[in-house]
């Protein structure tokens, strides 16, 4: 690793949420499920020496608010249930949708299952059974922190098994791998189940090295209820040289799923970090739900080059199985002052009509912001406003960050390399160039 990786210090990790959710079903359904809140541009920036926030672009003007100029034919009743409704007080990118909170499974614990304890560590001390955590993982929490998961490998292999007083059984498992190029991995698996089966958890933890620098801890893990719920979640931290910018990275990433077993409903979520020791940053999420006849989906990315330019967006929708389906996006680019946002809110009805709004903005840099728009009910605006232009071209996360919170990951060591031998380098294709929009967009 050379210079370009000097900022890999050690550091504290920060907590995050535990994780203990399911869904379950509710009288009146809201929308859309638990957003992210996709709305990045409200952030509050910190405030430093001239009292603008750090990372943060103005281009002053006089403050001035959106007026439509034209005024269509009377909005349809149809439109005015319309939960996504456009703030016409507001700039338009400040777009909401109704959200749904939280849905756990009711996961009762069946009578047979050991009651858990605190988790960790699973590792020590021997010969004493390892608690399970028999729980989902939580919707909307991101990608938790290496410390919260409490991942702590023996230096030593380990095969136990028993069975506790309730006849649930358990096992613990522990080894080293080892392969070309100096590649290593540590790991550790363990699980168990209820006397009758009912009941299942499992988990690995991981890490791994080899001579090229790289490192990466990870883990997975999968259970289920007497009740028929299920559950899957991974999660990882890679540290790596890319060797066509020399830079070092970290990328961090997780996966999280669950089903309920007594209803048609379950959900999944994919969470992705990438930062570079420039100030790279790439950020997403792609996220789906299905209660009843009721289905979403919500995808999101941020990317920063590290030189000022950044790109937003967002795509969410819903539909049912009676035909109904409706949906709001935006998207957002800048670089220096200058720079547009657009978007949509849209409806299809069951009967095959559709609604719609569009919007957009274009930003000069000079205090000056066109913005224009229109929808099928006839509402029609284009106009030139005195406005201030806000945005972040810094990630409020970036990569001072994520190494402070790596420390675990920074600390893994790799084997010995033996005298006058190198590690196999493998440059692979060049690096692909951002998403400008999602892989599947919402079915406007």
């Amino acid at each position: 690793m050379n210079a370009s990786s000097s900022g890999l210090a050690a550091a504290a990790a920060a907590a995050t949420a535990p994780w203990d959710v399911m869904i379950r079903t509710i009288g009146a359904l809201p929308l859309l499920p638990t957003s992210h809140r996709v709305d990045f541009r409200t952030r509050k920036a910190r405030v430093g020496n001239g009292g603008r926030p750090r990372g943060v672009v103005f281009c002053r003007g006089d403050s001035s608010e959106f007026r439509k100029l034209g005024k269509g034919k009377a909005v349809t009743a149809a439109e005015k249930a319309e939960e996504w409704r456009l703030d016409t007080k507001k700039s338009p990118r400040r777009v909401r949708m109704q959200a749904l909170p939280a849905l756990p499974f009711p996961s009762r614990r069946p009578r047979s299952a050991s009651k858990p304890e605190d988790f960790y560590p699973r590792c020590s001390p021997r010969n004493t059974a390892p608690q399970s955590r028999d729980t989902p993982p939580k919707r909307d929490t991101g990608i938790a922190n290496e410390k919260d998961w409490g991942i702590n490998l023996l230096n030593e292999s380990v095969n136990e098994s028993g069975t506790n007083e309730d006849g649930s059984t358990w096992y613990r498992e522990s080894g080293v791998d080892l392969g070309d190029n100096g590649y290593q991995c540590r790991w550790a698996r363990m699980g168990g189940q209820s006397y009758d089966g009912s009941s299942e958890w499992k988990e690995m933890w991981w890490e791994k090295s080899d001579w090229t620098g790289y490192k990466e801890l990870g883990v997975e893990k999968l259970g289920k209820n007497a009740e028929g719920d299920s559950w899957w979640e991974t999660w990882q931290e890679v540290l790596y040289q890319d060797e066509w910018s020399n830079l070092a990275r970290i990328e961090r990433s997780a996966q999280k799923q669950a089903k309920s077993g007594t209803e048609t409903a379950g959900w999944y979520e994919k969470w992705w970090e990438k930062y570079d020791a420039k100030g790279w940053t790439e950020k997403g999420a792609h996220k789906y739900g299905k209660l009843n006849e009721q289905s979403w989906w919500e995808k999101w990315g941020e990317h920063y080059d590290g030189r000022g330019s950044v790109l937003k967006w967002t795509d969410k929708w819903a539909e049912t199985e009676l035909g109904a389906k409706w949906g709001d996006k935006w998207e957002e680019r800048f670089f220096a002052g200058i720079g547009s946002r657009q978007g949509e809110t849209w409806h299809v009805f069951p009967n095959g009509d559709r609604w719609s709004r569009t919007w957009g903005e274009e930003h000069f840099g000079n205090g000056k912001v066109h913005k224009y728009g229109k929808s099928t009910t006839g509402e029609s605006w284009d106009i030139v406003v005195d406005e201030e232009t806000y945005y972040e071209a810094e990630p409020h996360y970036g990569w001072a960050d994520v190494v402070g919170n790596s420390s675990q990951l920074l600390s893994i060591q790799p084997r010995e390399r033996p005298p006058g031998v190198y590690p196999e380098v493998d440059f692979g294709p060049p690096p692909p160039q951002p998403e400008d929009s999602p892989d599947a967009s919402s079915p406007t």
